[in-house]
């Protein structure tokens, strides 16, 4: 029985292109490594040439500009700030590439979960049931997400978030590591506005404005 159904060692492209040869890009080169095996070419993408480098990890380093779309490649962005990845799928989308969605073989999602082009689902997470994630969104490694939540387009969760059932997550939103949301309500649940930050290691337990950033335990506002 496979983990997820979004499992898929023949992803239908045979080139990946990973926009960021730094940190989370890096990973999530080796989780499409994971996921893909040698069914796939891992390129990494830049978009100056002063970040042009030799390969990094045994990966080429290309200038997106020098590359042309193609029906047989996708790309995914590996920069954890949700601003910079919105602006950089405006980037592929303008010059027509076509995104690509990963879910590592070791992620358990049920069959009643929802994903939008370009996520990236790291190992270890655990997404149970009722659950629509947009697009562009980043969920790191080891987190976990209860039912009857949504995540909006290029949200973000750092490595070892909790988010309970009956929370939704606005657009763009940066959830630091370790960070708990506590479950909402079916008829009111816990909304985290658009554009916030939830600092690592807090426990929300009552709404997050947009645009604000909370901390601590409970979380309180910061900004």
């Amino acid at each position: 029985m496979r983990p997820n159904p979004f499992s898929n060692t023949v992803p239908g492209f045979d080139t990946l292109y990973v926009f960021g040869a730094g940190g989370f890009g890096r990973e999530v080169a080796w989780l499409a490594q994971q996921a893909w095996g040698d069914a796939v070419e891992i390129v990494f993408l830049v978009n100056k040439p002063e970040y042009l480098s030799d390969p990094v990890n045994g990966i080429p380093v290309r200038l997106l500009d020098h590359v042309r779309p193609s029906e047989r490649s996708r790309y995914l962005i590996g920069v954890g700030e949700p601003e910079i990845r919105e602006k950089v799928a405006a980037s592929f989308a303008e010059a027509g590439h076509l995104p690509a969605t990963l879910v590592h073989p070791r992620a358990e999602a049920s069959s009643w979960v929802s994903l939008g082009e370009g996520t990236i689902v790291c190992a270890g997470n655990i997404i149970t049931v009722n659950v629509t994630i947009g697009a562009h969104v980043h969920v790191n490694l080891d987190c976990t997400i209860g039912h009857d939540v949504t995540i909006g387009d290029f949200a973000t969760l750092s490595p070892g978030v909790h988010v309970s059932g009956n929370v939704h997550i606005g657009r763009g939103v940066m959830i630091g590591t370790g960070a708990a949301i506590i479950n909402g309500k079916a008829n009111a649940p816990l909304v985290i506005g658009d554009g916030a930050v939830v600092a690592a290691g807090a426990c929300v337990t009552k709404p997050v404005e947009p645009g604000s950033m909370v901390a601590g335990v409970p979380a309180i506002r910061k900004r």
